[in-house]
């Protein structure tokens, strides 16, 4: 499991189901056993895959880095109807804000991962993600790894991306670099002592990369029913994430009792539709808009994070208390 997976699994929150009527409000992170809000209405435990296996889908659920079959049609993914909205200002966060987070996977505890801005260095906004893996979830899959986006400090659209793992002693390292004029993605990788690789890529209106999405999606103006579409590297391929606003809900976390937004949505493989990625994240309805919590799934299968700790300069740091029960 590529470090930054769990990122396209569980940090992006927009997805193609916001084009089905009423479908977003259904949509359950149940694998992951975590209650609805007592005013959202339960889908059918049935439907709900089990948290301990790979979902049945391998199409959906497989290797989001493998390239398509030579026979597998090619079908078109929907463009975005439009761009992305407006940002807030000022921005929730600024250098020095860290954020941890608790990482689930297969239903057990698999490791910790860390978000972090920097301060601003030759006209960008330096944020740098970590993760790794614990001990028991290592016996699965050994990871550690970073990644850091280079955002613009007001528009928050990457100029560069880089990424660099060690999955089961295994390296990998990644160079994006985001072309604003042509709307153009270089790819430049390394896995081993593989030779090299390279990809181009181009996105349709807003392109973004894994780590810097969740900063913008911070800024973004929330409100009930808000459409959400850009495309997002990730995995060395760009996905098309389409999302909805569900609902403002109240959260409650071992961190403590917030007012968030929910979002739902699904990240679909550009080159590779049959490939998507269901995703829901909730942001605080406060100032600072801090992520609080993101299910999705990986190819083992159900994946969560949950914030577990805020350091903010100036403010008093946040800590989990140890609450063993998360209420929605």
């Amino acid at each position: 499991m590529n470090a930054m997976r769990n990122l396209v699994a569980a940090c992006l929150a927009f997805s193609a189901l916001s084009a089905i009527p009423g479908q977003a409000q259904e949509a359950q992170p149940r694998p992951l056993n975590v209650p609805r809000p007592p005013t959202m209405r339960a889908a059918d435990p049935a439907e709900a895959p089990d948290a301990a296996k790979p979902a049945a889908t391998a199409e959906n659920t497989g290797d989001a880095s493998s390239a398509p079959a030579a026979d597998e049609p090619v079908v078109a993914v929907k463009p975005c109807e439009q761009g992305l909205p407006t940002l807030r200002t000022p921005l929730a966060f600024k250098p020095g804000e860290l954020l941890e987070f608790d990482m689930d996977a297969m239903g057990a505890k698999a490791g910790r991962l860390t978000m972090r801005v920097q301060r601003p260095a030759n006209g960008s906004l330096p944020v740098v993600v970590e993760a790794q893996t614990n001990t028991l979830f290592s016996k699965v899959r050994r990871v550690r790894g970073s990644a850091t986006s280079y955002l613009h400090p007001k528009t928050l659209r990457p100029s560069r991306y880089t990424e660099e793992a060690v999955e089961n002693e295994q390296r990998r390292k990644v160079n994006v670099d985001f072309g604003a004029q042509d709307k153009s993605v270089k790819v430049d990788y390394q896995i081993g002592d593989r030779p090299k690789g390279h990809f181009d890529y181009a996105y349709d209106k807003d392109g973004l990369d894994v780590a810097g999405a969740i900063y913008l999606i911070r800024q973004l103006p929330m409100k009930k029913d808000l459409p959400v579409c850009f495309d997002v590297y990730g995995i060395r391929r760009m996905w098309r994430m389409t999302a909805t606003v569900v609902e403002r809900e109240h959260v409650s976390l071992p961190l403590g009792e917030f007012d968030a937004w929910h979002v739902a949505g699904t990240a679909t493989r550009l080159d590779r539709p049959s490939q998507t990625r269901d995703v829901h994240v909730w942001i605080t309805d406060d100032e600072r808009r801090l992520p609080l919590a993101a299910v999705g799934a990986i190819d083992l299968g159900a994946v969560r994070l949950t914030l577990s700790g805020v350091k903010r300069p100036g403010e008093k740091p946040m800590e989990a208390q140890g609450k063993e029960d998360l209420k929605w």
